[in-house]
């Protein structure tokens, strides 16, 4: 399956941008971490997501080791991560939205909330390609999804991990 991920997040920023646009917009906010001003809408106080039972943590899987392989990095999975590959998984995190629509068939989950709509939050260990089955509404809170977790090791955008036949999950 190729990746249509390259294309969309060269444009993340101007789409990100946009969709934010209708977002109310805190009244005088203070600059987040970086010196950038939060995304509109966005609550100031950065959230951090707590463990749970079910559902894969981050710490998990940034167990990557990164290796350089001519002009590319070709991650290493952790024996953990690789028994994970294709099988359905619970993972939380934030939504990057990826086109103008209240509800995304397509986005990022990410393992830190957006600060800065030009910047994606962290490396490719700490964000997904998302597939969803029936859309999601955006929001600025964690969500939790459930989907097949494949593990991309050329992926030519460079991310590590793809979640397809996902959907919204209560906690």
């Amino acid at each position: 399956m190729k990746s249509t991920v390259k294309p969309i997040l060269a444009s993340f920023s101007l789409l990100t941008s946009i969709a934010m646009a209708a977002q109310p917009t805190p009244a005088s906010s203070p600059s987040t971490a970086g010196g950038h001003a939060p995304l509109p809408g966005q609550p100031t106080n950065l959230q951090q997501l707590k463990e749970m039972d079910g559902v894969i943590s981050w710490k998990t899987l940034a167990k990557i080791e990164q290796k350089q392989q001519g002009d590319k990095v070709i991650p290493v999975f952790d024996k953990q991560i690789t028994d994970l590959n294709n099988k359905v998984v619970k993972l939380q995190g934030f939504m990057l939205p990826l086109d103008m629509n209240e509800k995304q068939s397509h986005f990022i989950l990410s393992s830190t909330p957006p600060t800065c709509a030009y910047h994606l939050p962290g490396g490719p260990d700490s964000i997904i390609e998302v597939k969803a089955t029936k859309p999601v509404k955006f929001t600025y809170e964690p969500i939790i999804i459930t989907g097949k977790l494949t593990l991309l090791k050329d992926d030519p955008m460079g991310m590590f991990y793809r979640v397809v036949e996902a959907s919204a999950s209560s906690k």
